[in-house]
C-alpha cells in the first residue's frame, strides 16, 4: 500500500485512512453480523475493536434525563488546545460517532474516578497523539445539566508536536487559528461554548 504525504496544516493520517475507506457505520461490538455488513467489517479494520465485547470502561454508556441523552455514565471531558503560533487544534469528528462530520475537540467519556483534567489529557493522548507533558493546563469550564456534565480543559502548548491520528474517532485534526474556529461546522456544544472559552483564552494569554 502506498501512502499519501497530508496537506500542510493537517495530521498525518494512518495507513488505514489513506485508501479513501468508508468509514460511515459506528464501531459495533464483535458479534455474528448480518450478511450486508460483513462486506464493510472486512474493509474498515476499526469497525468493532475499540469495544469489541461491549464498553471499553464502566465510563463508556449514555446517560439519559429530562435535559436529553449524554454520552458518558461519569460525564466526559474535552481538551482545548491553543498553540500561540499555529492555533487552536480541531478534530474532525468521525461520521459514525455523534454529531458525526462536524469539528470539535479531542474528548470523551470520563472513566469511573477519574477527574476532568486527567481524562481530557487521556483521551487526546488516545485521539489526537497529545502529549500531556507538551502542555500546560490553564483553566476548567463545566457544562452542568445536573446529571451529566462536560468539562472543557483548556491547555497551551509549552514544547510543540505534531497532532496525529492515533484511533477511528477522527477523520482529520487541523490546527485552526481563533479567529477562523466559527468558520467550520461545529459540533453544536462546542459551537455554543466556543465564544466564552476564546474570550477565556484571551485573557490567559
Amino acid at each position: 500500500m502506498t501512502s499519501r504525504a497530508p496537506p500542510r496544516g493537517h495530521a498525518a493520517l494512518p495507513a488505514w485512512q489513506t485508501n479513501d475507506m468508508d468509514s460511515s457505520a459506528a464501531p459495533l461490538p464483535d458479534a455474528p453480523q448480518p450478511p450486508q455488513e460483513s462486506q464493510e467489517k472486512q474493509e474498515n479494520p476499526y469497525f468493532g475493536p475499540r469495544r469489541p465485547h461491549g464498553p471499553r470502561d464502566p465510563g463508556d454508556a449514555w446517560v439519559e434525563g429530562d435535559k436529553g441523552r449524554f454520552w458518558g455514565r461519569f460525564g466526559s471531558a474535552g481538551l482545548l488546545v491553543h498553540d500561540a503560533g499555529k492555533g487552536i487544534l480541531l478534530q474532525h469528528r468521525a461520521t459514525w460517532s455523534d454529531q458525526g462530520g462536524t469539528w470539535g475537540l479531542p474528548g470523551g467519556a470520563l472513566h469511573k474516578g477519574e477527574d476532568a483534567v486527567n481524562g481530557a489529557l487521556r483521551e487526546a493522548k488516545e485521539e489526537a497523539a497529545v502529549p500531556p507533558e507538551s502542555v500546560e493546563v490553564l483553566f476548567t469550564s463545566v457544562f452542568d445539566v445536573g446529571y451529566w456534565t462536560y468539562t472543557t480543559v483548556a491547555a497551551r502548548v509549552i514544547e510543540p508536536f505534531d497532532p496525529a491520528i492515533s484511533d477511528p474517532e477522527s477523520l482529520d485534526l487541523q490546527w485552526i487559528q481563533p479567529a477562523n474556529v466559527d468558520e467550520h461546522e461545529l459540533h453544536p456544544g462546542f459551537a455554543a461554548a466556543w465564544p466564552e472559552l476564546r474570550r477565556r483564552l484571551e485573557q490567559a494569554s
